[in-house]
């Protein structure tokens, strides 16, 4: 199974969307990718996927152009600037969904960032639990 989630920067949602679905199931192909990439994922939200015990520490932003020839059984948009920007992809797309959330990348209290990272885990694991996890298993 193979789900890409696409941000606008690729520096916080996306990736900790990344980070949280790889751990709900290690067999699962996750990458993330943004329309328009920043130079480096967000030290904060690196700071509060540690806290919960996942290391998103060695994710680089990396821009969709990538992997638009690529099959994908999902590609999920996590920001409305993804959502209308998601290019037409070429390869094989099972399901286009969008899970939106707010950025935190633009505030400076720790808690936006916490309380965004604890909202993308509750929906991506109902996602995967009623998605992904019923048709593996």
């Amino acid at each position: 199974m193979r789900v890409l989630i696409l941000c606008t920067g690729n520096s916080c949602r996306s990736q900790m969307a990344h980070g949280f679905l790889q751990s709900f199931d290690k067999s699962l192909e996750v990458h993330s990718a943004g329309t328009n990439p920043t130079s480096q994922v967000n030290p904060q939200a690196i700071q509060v996927m540690h806290e919960v015990g996942i290391d998103i520490s060695t994710h680089t932003p990396k821009s969709v152009g990538i992997y638009l020839n690529d099959e994908w059984d999902y590609v999920i948009t996590v920001c409305g600037g993804a959502n209308e920007t998601c290019p037409m992809f070429v390869g094989k797309v099972g399901k286009r969904l969008h899970i939106g959330f707010d950025d935190p990348a633009h505030s400076t209290d720790i808690n936006e960032f916490r309380r965004v990272r604890d909202e993308i885990k509750s929906k991506l694991l109902s996602f995967y639990s009623s998605n992904i996890q019923t048709q593996s298993h």
